[in-house]
């Protein structure tokens, strides 16, 4: 592959309960174990981050299909969780579901597009085949 961007992070202090931060500047957060996982709660976790950057990478992709489409998703969205559990093997894995609003679409063509904007995601190549992906279009 050849490279487009890099993003650079570095994570310091006792990982889960440190601190996280961008090379830039631009992101820089404490990080704490979430209540249910016996922490404090009291900072940013792995998860939220891979749920925020999910969702804007998915919406990303959704709006180049679209685009190319030559449709109109001017109020659309996409939230995302991000679950965390054991793997039934002595580690943890990740399962993630996905939620696309496109308002004023009929239902079928917004499911097309968030099938083909999971085809172009980066996110959605990466994870695809190593962890659970749920994609469910709703109408509002």
């Amino acid at each position: 592959m050849e490279a487009l961007y890099t993003a650079e992070a570095l994570a310091t202090g006792a990982g889960r309960n440190g601190r996280v931060a961008t090379s830039e500047g631009r992101l820089d957060f404490t990080l704490a174990v979430p209540k249910e996982l016996g922490g404090s709660g009291d900072g940013a976790n792995p998860e939220q981050l891979f749920a925020a950057g999910y969702a804007a990478c998915f919406h990303s992709a959704l709006q180049t299909v679209a685009r190319a489409q030559k449709v109109s998703i001017v109020d659309s969205s996409v939230g995302a969780r991000v679950q965390i559990g054991s793997n039934g093997e002595g580690g943890f894995g990740l399962a993630v579901q996905l939620e696309v609003v496109i308002p004023d679409l009929p239902h079928e063509q917004a499911v097309e597009l968030a099938n083909a904007a999971h085809q172009v995601c980066p996110y959605s190549n990466a994870t695809r085949g190593n962890i659970d992906v749920d994609i469910t279009v709703s109408d509002d």
